[in-house]
């Protein structure tokens, strides 16, 4: 075939760790999240509140499985600074 070598990727190799269509880390946030509005509100629509929050990981995940991984590192490396009103914009940590 015109000279060209192909070479198999696996492609589970190279996704993250997916439990219920979502990143284990979104699923265990998403866990905390309900877990905290029960201890809140005590009341059973947060089981609701969690599946829609689920909902919308299961989407996000579809189009880019780590988002939520790259959102942390994002809002871990580049904090608000003193004068973010001022410049509207965030300076990365040294």
């Amino acid at each position: 075939m015109n000279g060209l070598e192909r070479d198999s990727l696996f492609v589970a190799l190279t996704r993250p760790q997916m439990f219920a269509g979502v990143t284990y880390s979104y699923f265990i946030m998403n866990m905390v999240v309900a877990t905290e509005l029960f201890l809140l509100f005590k009341s059973a629509w947060v089981l609701a509140a969690a599946l829609v929050i689920h909902l919308i990981g299961v989407l996000l995940c579809l189009r880019e499985p780590r988002f939520f991984d790259l959102w942390m590192t994002r809002a871990s490396r580049t904090p608000r600074i003193k004068n973010y009103k001022i410049w509207r914009c965030n300076s990365y940590r040294p």
